[in-house]
């Protein structure tokens, strides 16, 4: 699927989301990268064959950094 050199991750590979964008909609919420990967702005993911990868955004600790 992707033509760019060097190649991109492929949809069941771990690093995946570093595939190049071939369509971003934030206004929609998603982006599709280049190995087929659609990619939700609450870092969900479906990969081509379905298969549905649960968010996994790191959630804020809630610690306030003061500024000096």
């Amino acid at each position: 699927m992707c033509q760019h050199q060097p190649t991109c991750p492929t949809a069941d590979s771990p690093d995946r989301e570093a595939a190049r964008l071939t369509a971003h909609h934030p206004e929609q919420g998603w982006s599709l990268l280049c190995n087929g990967v659609l990619l939700f702005e609450d870092t969900g993911e479906l990969l081509p064959d379905g298969q549905i990868i649960a968010p996994h955004r790191t959630l804020a600790t809630g610690r306030a950094v003061k500024a000096a």
